[in-house]
């Protein structure tokens, strides 16, 4: 069974930092676009970073700078580092794997796999 499980989310004040971590089972996603979303209480889920098999990122605008998507394929683990965090960044953070090696999407349609979620809570 193929499973995404998210983890490292939490409470934390304006200004701090999480790392988010996704650890894949059930197969290898080492060779697969890494992605992470986010939804907010009443929002949309909106894409937040993506990271190829070999490293290459794209991040959202309202993250840049602060937010560090990175992977260790010998772990088949993907991370998200967060600094700076703003009351904004509050949401349920998802990690998803794509089906593709090279494309860094920003739909979450070309997203095949899905974890359950970790809520980041960020007071002001």
């Amino acid at each position: 069974q193929v499973q995404l499980v998210e983890s490292g989310g939490g409470l934390v004040q304006a200004g701090g930092s999480l790392r988010l971590s996704c650890a894949a089972s059930g197969r290898t996603f080492n060779n697969n676009v890494m992605g992470w979303f986010r939804q907010a209480p009443g929002k949309e889920r909106e894409f937040v970073s993506a990271i190829t098999s070999s490293g290459l990122t794209t991040n959202a605008d309202s993250v840049k700078g602060r937010f560090t998507v990175s992977r260790d394929n010998s772990m088949n683990t993907v991370y998200l580092r967060m600094n700076s965090l703003k009351p904004e960044d509050t949401a349920v953070y998802y990690c998803a794997a794509t089906g593709g090696r090279f494309t860094l999407y920003r739909d979450s349609r070309f997203y095949a796999y899905w974890g359950q979620g970790t809520q980041v809570t960020v007071s002001s």
